[in-house]
């Protein structure tokens, strides 16, 4: 019988932070942009005002996801073992992105 779950943890070749994603964005759109760091309890706070615009610039789920590092922690099988190998992000990002640079694809 092979009915337990077989749980699969995906993720990328690589570990970043939230700071070190912005900049790779930030860089791959051309733009510089101030990044600072808010403390959780400021951006709850503003996540309870913020969730309410017509699309919200933060919510209160994503700043409590954000305490959590979601990463791959090796206690279950990964891409390796479906036989996929992952590519990061540097690779992907400009087929998707390009368009929010200035000018767009031709930017």
């Amino acid at each position: 019988n092979n009915s337990k779950p077989k749980i699969y943890e995906l993720g990328g070749p690589e570990n970043y932070s939230f700071k070190e994603l912005m900049e790779i964005l930030l860089k791959e759109i051309k733009k510089k942009r101030l990044l600072i760091s808010v403390p959780f309890g400021l951006a709850k706070f503003q996540s309870h005002f913020l969730q309410f615009m017509p699309n919200p610039l933060l919510t209160p789920d994503q700043v409590e996801m954000l305490k959590y590092n979601n990463i791959v922690s090796g206690q279950y099988s990964t891409l390796k073992d479906l036989g996929i190998t992952g590519k990061t992000i540097e690779t992907i990002l400009p087929k998707y992105i390009y368009r929010f640079r200035t000018g767009g694809e031709f930017g």
